[in-house]
């Protein structure tokens, strides 16, 4: 396989954490939250004096005095001091409260959104029974029974705040249950616990890792909020205490106060900052390589360049009764480290009015980004590398108004998932007005009657009546024909279908292969079809490409294929197609 030297690509295989340090504003909260954690913990040893300890002569005084580099509060006790002694409680505080409602949310949020039920609905109702609650007023009643016990109202707080770990949770367990790796876990004999330990958890952990940084922050607000209405152990110092004392020394002391808010917020902002960092990197490293914007745009103009100094050439090569003529196609992915990793070879395709050119080969072989490259819809991260695509002589690679201009209108497309390609939120015939309008000038009624005339052509009983339903109200054997009527409904000179009856069942395979085959003959439409299975390629084929590894190993006439393979490969696939036939017999 080739690869492409890249010197100044992005490494497309970081960590988190390098993206997160490559993030100016994740790398500055990062920072400064390491920074507080720092003067949190050295307070044994850098502290100034005792936190407790009072000089009379120091009372009020101001910042930057003599042994008192931030001032001193009403007792003459050093405010700096006493904010370096005060961090750890207070981080102390916030890591109860993330424990308490981390533990209590994550684990009532697994269990309820995996088994549903009687479990779901009365975890769901204790949830919303403590959501109900006045948080700051159980707090205040808690001092009348603890006391200035800051831990005690911290792990109050943490259940208080457990139903937000809880509904965002089982809303993502809820949807992934379903899965069929989930399935396949079940089928091979693993536990519901380890299911959920393996499986399910880990889908579930870029969110709460998101989460925990905003309760960090709603616990430094809450603990400094209950401090400061005094409920607070005025022994200890911490954030809140100091914030206090600075309030009720404000007309005497004004900048006193300035430093313990100024930490707090400064300290809130930065957690809730790094939260929505997270969740950009978090999504960033879910997504699948990408390469520089800049070497990207570099890549495409030396494409764009190849592509002009050869169109002459291509085109003098191209027959009259070529509709579609691929030249060189090269098509790249990022991979390991800072290279391109090329996946179709320079390959060459033509397809003639009228034909079924059938494409087919294993998984991976290259057959739908052929496909995809000649529509113009391959995935973000591709890029295309080298080569030309000419519809009925008209360069579309590169070429972004004729690419618009030819889709929908003299090229369409059969897809794979008829279910998955009709929006579940329009009935079936707003879908087909709405495309062929797009295609078409015409108004709606004379759109409707064309469209209830093809629905009727592709074998659609009572089309009347499927025009007002909705996708999941049709089977999928009707889906694949109301994709095909769309397809056709615009008069397009080519048919791109990428295996388009692979989720059908036989019967409707062979329908539906029948119906492309009529409207082919009816319309005169090239078709591109992209396959694994040598029969349907029997069955309604003119030509056949065969690919291996990005590589067109063999072209021909279907009959000239079957009676006589040269290539090895080819002879593999046929081999392995009998085996299947007669295993199945």
């Amino acid at each position: 396989m080739t690869t492409l030297s890249i010197p100044d690509a992005l490494p497309v295989r970081r960590s988190s954490l390098r993206r997160l340090l490559r993030h100016p504003t994740g790398a500055i909260c990062l920072g400064f939250l390491v920074l507080v954690a720092a003067f949190g913990l050295s307070s044994p040893w850098l502290a100034p004096v005792d936190p407790n300890a009072t000089d009379l002569a120091a009372v009020n005084a101001g910042p930057f005095s003599e042994g008192h580099l931030l001032g001193a509060d009403a007792t003459g006790r050093d405010i700096l001091s006493r904010l370096m002694w005060g961090t750890r409680p207070t981080l102390l505080g916030c890591l109860i409260v993330l424990a308490v409602s981390l533990s209590v949310g994550l684990t009532s949020g697994l269990v309820a959104g995996f088994y549903r039920g009687r479990i779901d609905a009365v975890v769901n109702f204790l949830s919303d029974a403590v959501m109900s609650l006045p948080g700051i007023v159980l707090l205040i009643s808690l001092y009348a029974l603890t006391g200035p016990n800051i831990i005690a109202a911290m792990a109050v707080f943490g259940l208080l705040i457990a139903p937000t770990y809880f509904r965002l949770v089982r809303s993502i367990v809820v949807g992934v249950r379903n899965e069929l790796y989930v399935d396949a876990a079940k089928v091979v004999g693993l536990s519901d616990a380890r299911i959920i330990a393996k499986h399910v958890l880990w889908a579930v952990r870029a969110p709460v890792i998101i989460q925990t940084s905003f309760i960090l922050a709603a616990g430094i607000g809450i603990q400094a909020g209950v401090e400061f209405l005094g409920l607070g152990d005025p022994a200890q110092p911490s954030w809140g205490t100091v914030l206090q004392n600075s309030f009720d020394n404000l007309y005497n002391n004004r900048p006193g106060m300035i430093w313990p808010a100024l930490l707090i917020s400064l300290t809130i902002m930065a957690l809730v900052l790094l939260g929505n960092v997270l969740r950009d990197v978090l999504q960033s490293a879910a997504q699948s390589r990408d390469l520089k914007p800049a070497r990207r745009r570099e890549l495409l103009r030396e494409a764009r360049k190849a592509r002009a100094d050869a169109a002459p050439e291509v085109a003098a090569k191209v027959a009259p009764d070529v509709i579609l003529s691929i030249r060189g196609l090269r098509v790249g992915y990022p991979g390991n480290e800072q290279r391109v990793r090329e996946v179709v070879h320079g390959v060459d395709l033509d397809v003639r009015r009228g034909e079924i050119h059938g494409l087919v080969g294993e998984s991976g072989s290259g057959k739908s980004q052929m496909a995809f490259s000649t529509l113009g819809i391959l995935p973000r991260q591709a890029v295309v590398l080298g080569g030309s695509i000419r519809l009925d002589g008209t360069e579309l690679l590169g070429d972004d108004d004729a690419l618009r201009h030819a889709r929908g209108r003299r090229i369409a497309y059969v897809p794979q998932e008829p279910m998955s390609n009709l929006d579940p939120a329009f009935t079936v015939g707003a879908q087909l007005v709405y495309g062929l309008r797009a295609a078409r000038k015409m108004n709606r009624s004379d759109a409707e009657r064309e469209l209830l005339g093809l629905l009727a052509r592709v074998g659609i009983d009572d089309p009347e009546r499927v025009f007002r339903l909705y996708p999941h109200q049709i089977s999928g054997g009707m889906a694949q024909r109301v994709l095909i009527c769309g397809a056709v409904a615009s008069n397009p000179g080519l048919i791109v279908a990428d295996e388009p009856t692979t989720a059908l069942d036989v019967t409707v395979q062979a329908e539906v292969l029948e119906l492309l085959r009529e409207l082919r003959d009816e319309r005169g439409l090239a078709m591109i079809l992209v396959t694994h299975n040598l029969g349907v390629v029997a069955d309604i084929c003119d030509a056949v490409s065969v690919m291996k590894d990005g590589h067109i190993v063999e072209r021909s006439d279907v009959d000239a294929l079957f009676a006589s393979p040269a290539h090895d490969y080819t002879r593999e696939l046929l081999s392995a197609s009998r085996r299947v036939e007669l295993a199945e017999v």
